[in-house]
């Protein structure tokens, strides 16, 4: 993995500010970010599914998606 060297000083000093190795503070750091970026909140899913609008278009997306009627942009 290539970085630039002012990245690599700050990763580093944060592994050693949680006293992690680089290596497991890059895996550490890694999941953190995926699962809080994938994973939606209860209440914003309450929010999303109370949107008949947009549940209705996701459905669609979905159905398009499924035979293969989408164009990549």
């Amino acid at each position: 993995m290539r970085i630039d060297d002012s990245v690599y000083d700050m990763i580093k000093l944060a592994a050693q500010g949680q006293r992690r190795n680089l290596s497991n503070f890059i895996e550490f750091a890694t999941m953190q970010y995926l699962t809080s970026s994938q994973f939606v909140e209860k209440d914003e899913m309450t929010e999303i599914l109370e949107d008949k609008e947009l549940v209705e278009n996701l459905m669609n997306g979905l159905e398009d998606f499924k035979k293969g009627d989408y164009t990549i942009v």
